[in-house]
């Protein structure tokens, strides 16, 4: 599913290795004055719109089990935007969210299953006020770059095979993609920092 073999090798060139689409052939880097777009549903017709009102940040490639993913792709691709520059402006009535227990609520579309944008409802979540979007959905460029690949044993989860786990790192170093089992240090201490806040208001 994931992997190309030689036929004359069981080993896989790391250039055989789909990342994902949009990183694949090189990392696109993203312009500073971009200020946002539509993303849209792969439905042939009545599709999907949201309207982004502002540039991504913390765009990165993903592992993890939860987050939509392009056929054929190893990582998601995934981005944040402020809760406020994002709205539904087209076929709002054909998303509904994929898991209401997860702690992101991911909306998709009932009929194509595309993911349009993961929302935080607990207030008390560090990352609360941030909408998770795919910026592949768009057709505008400009979107900011993906920097780093989070949560990559998570793709084992998928059907990836543990012994492929060193060319996917390699391949991802290539592609300027430094490779975590979790998310990136600045994305831990913001975490870390959040959670350290909260504790010291409580005990005050």
């Amino acid at each position: 599913m994931f992997w190309r073999k030689s036929s004359s090798s069981t080993s896989v060139p790391e250039s055989d290795i789909k990342i994902h689409p949009s990183v694949d052939r090189g990392v696109q880097a993203g312009k500073s004055n971009f200020a946002g777009g539509t993303l849209h549903c792969r439905c042939a017709t009545n599709r999907v719109e949201v309207t982004v009102t502002a540039n991504t940040a913390h765009n990165h490639v993903c592992g993890c089990t939860k987050c939509w993913k392009p056929q054929g792709a190893l990582f998601s691709m995934v981005a944040v935007v402020p809760r406020d520059n994002l709205k539904v402006t087209a076929n709002g009535q054909k998303l509904q969210v994929v898991d209401p227990s997860a702690v992101i609520q991911r909306h998709a579309c009932r009929d194509c299953g595309t993911h349009m944008y993961g929302r935080i409802e607990n207030t008390g979540h560090p990352f609360y006020g941030l909408d998770f979007i795919h910026t592949e959905l768009s057709d505008q460029e400009g979107w900011s770059e993906p920097k780093f690949a989070a949560f990559v044993s998570s793709i084992i989860e998928s059907g990836a095979k543990p012994e492929q786990m060193p060319a996917v790192r390699t391949r991802l170093k290539q592609l300027g993609l430094e490779p975590y089992d979790c998310l990136s240090p600045e994305l831990m201490d913001a975490i870390a920092a959040h959670t350290a806040k909260s504790k010291a208001m409580q005990a005050a």
